[in-house]
């Protein structure tokens, strides 16, 4: 089972960290300057919350 979400906010404000801790990878380039990460980055995260069966 599984969902797709996305992560979504101003330039310059943490979004690629984010990604990167949620990932546990260093996957996304994150850099203190705007627009450094332009290309969309995917990634698996394992969410073991049986409740969510429930909604599958």
């Amino acid at each position: 089972m599984g969902f797709k979400c996305g992560i979504v906010g101003l330039p310059n404000v943490g979004k690629s960290t984010l990604f990167n801790a949620l990932t546990e990878t260093a996957a996304a380039q994150a850099a203190n300057y705007p627009f450094c990460t332009i290309e969309p980055n995917i990634g698996n995260v394992a969410v073991p919350d049986a409740r969510l069966e429930k909604l599958a």
